[in-house]
């Protein structure tokens, strides 16, 4: 373990961090909300700390390896949250708690979206847009960034983008170097960003209100700068473009570079997950406007395809946006709406969940032991398109899945014996561990009615879904720290 040459990553991190605090303040400046001083005593903070860190290890070239990377991941998530808090305690409006603001903090950077804040159509745009921007770094991941534009940093940086990235699949490369890779899935995601900014506000839009939920957008966050969400709008346009961007944000990075490097959207129709992907919200949507025109709730069937739409790819993308009073809905609906943030978007998209390839293999694997049962002695591969998959991915897959639902569990637990009731602890962690945002019972709106150790388990639940669990875990394995 290069304990000196994770220190130095750290507060190269950390004081890359801080420069992340100068656009709220000129956000501040311009709207004369009078919080910058909090953001520039946040920016002052984050870089000290950050060169501190650094000065002592600043020689130390040795190469980073996989342990290392997955240290500087883990670490560097866990002491995000409390730079990323601290303008939040400083600002005079809203006046918050410590857990309050690491609670937010963490729910921004890990773009779960949900919020201990209300009355936000009053707040600071400053603070406004500092939680949307929080959204758009942690979207793709601020590691990986920090690889992109960081070179200087002397380490192998697959081993950060491998602890990093979503998904089973994360030995592959687009370009032959790490560094390429992570620059053209920025790329991708700033050029969406902005696509997404300006049909945002041609659609109807402020600029200030185009870029912040453009940032929630394509970091399937879902912060918005208004209690309603998009349903303050009142507009069928901007739901559809929202739908749009948040189905872009929910697929694969890779398939976007692919597709735009070979000027042709032939990668989206070859790739399984992204199959399945579509097939899942095509059934989903099309169920749930037969099923709201057939109860009456909404009168015609546009209406209700608009809104099912609307909601099953915000929750399955795990953005979190709310056009409607979905915990209204008849039936099975509403619950229907957080289980299907379990399957999550596809890997390497900025979407939570377990992924649609986890549950695509788990299928297959399901579908390759029904065979089985006819013919013992045949050998049945499981295939991911024309690909065999190894055993070992089928073994790691099964193993996260395990302990996914071991940890739910223990948290579940944990929620209902400090006193939330079931539904809403039920709800409060799988929209947390799943990082998605709103939920049923008293945490349909916000998080305000939730106790602060409740909090702090869906904080922690924030953390493994952002990180896909074993990258936390791993720290708590005595196996990790022998040398």
């Amino acid at each position: 373990m290069h304990l000196r040459v994770v220190q130095r990553i750290l507060g190269l991190l950390l004081m890359l961090y801080s420069v992340a605090m100068i656009p709220p303040i000129a956000v501040s400046v311009y709207y004369g909300d009078g919080q910058e001083t909090a953001f520039i005593e946040a920016l002052a903070i984050t870089f000290v700390a950050g060169l501190v860190a650094w000065l002592p290890a600043r020689n130390d070239r040795r190469e980073l390896r996989l342990r290392d990377g997955f240290l500087v991941a883990a670490v560097f998530w866990l002491g995000l949250g409390s730079f990323g808090a601290t303008p939040l305690l400083l600002a005079d409006v809203p006046a918050m708690s410590a857990t309050d603001a690491f609670f937010e903090a963490v729910s921004g950077l890990t773009t779960t979206g949900a919020t201990v804040l209300t009355g936000l159509d009053d707040l600071p745009r400053s603070i406004l847009y500092y939680r949307a921007q929080l959204h758009w770094l942690g979207g793709m991941g601020i590691i990986v960034l920090a690889v992109a534009i960081l070179p200087m940093l002397g380490v192998g940086g697959m081993q950060l983008y491998r602890a990093e990235t979503p998904g089973p699949m994360k030995d592959s490369k687009l370009t032959p170097r790490i560094t390429e890779t992570a620059k053209a899935l920025w790329l991708i995601y700033l050029g969406l960003s902005v696509a997404c900014t300006l049909a945002y506000y041609y659609g109807g839009m402020s600029l200030f209100d185009a870029v912040c939920h453009a940032f929630a957008t394509l970091g399937t966050g879902g912060f918005s700068t208004h209690d309603a969400s998009i349903a303050w709008f009142e507009s069928p346009l901007i739901e559809a473009i929202a739908i749009v961007f948040m189905f872009l944000a929910g697929a694969n990075f890779s398939l976007h570079f692919v597709a735009w490097r070979g000027r042709s959207p032939r990668s989206y129709l070859q790739d399984p997950e992204f199959r399945t992907y579509f097939l899942i919200l095509l059934v989903l949507t099309l169920t749930g406007a037969a099923y709201l025109t057939l109860t009456g709730h909404y009168a015609t069937l546009g209406e209700s395809g608009r809104h099912s739409a609307f909601h099953f790819v915000s929750f399955m993308t795990s953005t979190g946006f709310v056009a409607a009073g979905f915990d209204q809905w008849p039936g099975a609906l509403p619950l229907t709406l957080i289980l299907v943030s379990f399957i999550g978007g596809c890997a390497g998209s900025t979407g939570g969940g377990m992924k649609v390839v986890r549950w695509l293999l788990l299928y297959n694997q399901g579908v390759r032991e029904v065979k089985r049962l006819v013919h013992p002695a045949a050998e049945i591969p499981v295939r991911l398109g024309d690909s065999v998959v190894p055993q070992r991915v089928i073994e790691a897959v099964w193993g996260f899945c395990v302990v996914y639902i071991i940890l739910f569990g223990v948290m579940l637990l944990i929620l209902v014996g400090s006193g939330v009731d079931q539904v809403t602890a039920f709800s409060a962690l799988a929209t947390s561990i799943n990082n998605m945002g709103p939920g049923l019972g008293k945490v349909v709106a916000d998080f305000t009615q939730v106790n602060d150790l409740a909090k702090w388990v869906c904080i922690f639940a924030m953390l493994f879904g952002r990180l896909e669990v074993f990258t936390l875990l791993v720290l708590f394995s005595p196996t990790f720290w022998r040398s």
